[in-house]
């Protein structure tokens, strides 16, 4: 039987996997303080007109947010781009398409690791651990050191109400501040690896980066754990969530994935749909710089923007029939890595990992499917859109 995303244990604030519209494509939010953006051209505006509105969102936070120097994901041009320049030659074509390899070997050494039980925990046993050893391989980290990163970053991720810029209270500030020392407990693990290849540099990232001048200085210890630690939280984050949406998705539409299984050209259509049918990241913020026009509303200077990717990628506007999931839909100019300079720098290889994937997958086992007595977890967090565990019986 075909399910929708309507039946799946989402976060009940994510209307639009339920195939519900916004009552507008852009309001304002006064329990928390934030103007919403829903609408695909509205967002497309966001993330393209950098001169009106800015990445710099935590310069508006109502309390202090440390660790933001060095900070890709906070930062406007000219900084921007001279950053991004640093990190780019990582990720070109060319570099993602030599990654191959040694993809398919992580992949089928996690399987192998399965035991052949008949049984896999999708996200534990493969969507996680793949991209946090690609990603530590190419920054030059020990990707042993995992159990440590998924413990930082899972309690980062372990807020489950809404972040206020009106009212802020007391457990938003304690939740702030217990992410920020998990963040300060992964800024300092990279510290170390960092002051290390300043004094024995090897053929990694790190040591690029540590090495690098940007307007005629060399970045510090903790502006390159910063820069860093966005490369390893992100980069391997999307690419996880990612995983385990696209096959989500295909087992709930059983007849396409007999297509994918017969033709392999097919999944690439497969895992762009996923993006934009369950976004991962279903949220991005922006800060406006002036006054301006946005889907028939007056947004001040200096106000939070919180675009929902999400909900823009499901704009019937754009999208014929956005609540259908269908893997052979072209064009899709889904948002789910941005667009603009902030366009995601790791997408390629976030691609890369998912069709290797898919691929193993259906190359070991003639069978893949959930577990009927087990069926897939979602996290609860409005800001992302992503399992928590996925079990899958194989054959």
């Amino acid at each position: 039987m075909t399910t929708t995303s309507a039946q799946w244990d989402t976060d009940e604030r994510q209307f639009w996997l339920r195939g519900e519209q916004p009552a507008a494509w852009v309001d304002f939010d006064e329990a928390i303080g934030v103007w919403r953006v829903f609408g695909y051209p509205e967002a497309l505006r966001a993330f393209t007109e950098i001169d009106t509105f800015s990445s710099n969102t935590e310069r508006l936070a109502p309390m202090e947010v440390q660790y933001t120097e060095g900070n890709l994901v906070e930062m406007d041009p000219p900084q921007h781009g001279k950053l991004r320049k640093l990190v780019t030659h990582a990720f070109t074509p060319r570099v993602v398409a030599n990654l191959e390899p040694r993809v398919r070997e992580i992949t089928n050494e996690l399987l192998d690791a399965t035991g052949g039980s008949g049984r896999i925990e999708l996200i534990n046993d493969l969507a996680y651990p793949l991209p946090v050893i690609v990603i530590c391989e190419l920054l030059g980290i020990p990707a042993d050191d995992r159990h440590l990163f998924k413990r930082w970053v899972d309690e980062m991720m372990a807020q489950t109400h809404e972040y206020s810029f009106s009212e802020p209270n007391e457990l938003q500030e304690n939740s702030m501040q217990h992410a920020m020392e998990q963040m300060g407990r992964l800024v300092d693990y990279i510290c170390e690896h960092a002051e290390d290849r300043r004094r024995t540099p090897r053929e990694d990232l790190l040591s690029s980066l540590v090495h690098a001048e940007v307007d005629g200085r060399r970045m510090s210890n903790n502006e390159v754990a910063i820069f860093a630690n966005s490369l390893l939280v992100n980069g391997h984050l999307t690419t996880t969530m990612l995983l385990g949406n696209s096959v989500l998705c295909l087992d709930a539409h059983p007849e396409q994935f007999a297509e994918v299984r017969a033709d392999r050209s097919k999944i690439p259509g497969a895992i762009e749909e996923a993006l934009r049918f369950v976004t991962p990241a279903p949220v991005l913020g922006r800060a406006t710089l002036r006054e301006t026009e946005l889907g028939g509303c007056t947004i001040p200077a200096d106000q939070i923007i919180q675009v929902w990717v999400g909900a823009a990628n499901r704009d019937p506007r754009q999208f014929d029939r956005p609540d259908v999931y269908d893997l052979h839909r072209d064009p899709n100019p889904h948002l789910t890595f941005g667009r603009g300079i902030h366009f995601c720098v790791g997408a390629g290889l976030a691609r890369l990992e998912s069709r290797v994937v898919m691929d193993i997958l259906l190359d070991r086992y003639k069978s893949v499917r959930s577990d009927p007595d087990e069926p897939p977890a979602f996290l609860t967090n409005p800001y992302v859109t992503a399992l928590r565990s996925f079990p899958l019986l194989v054959a």
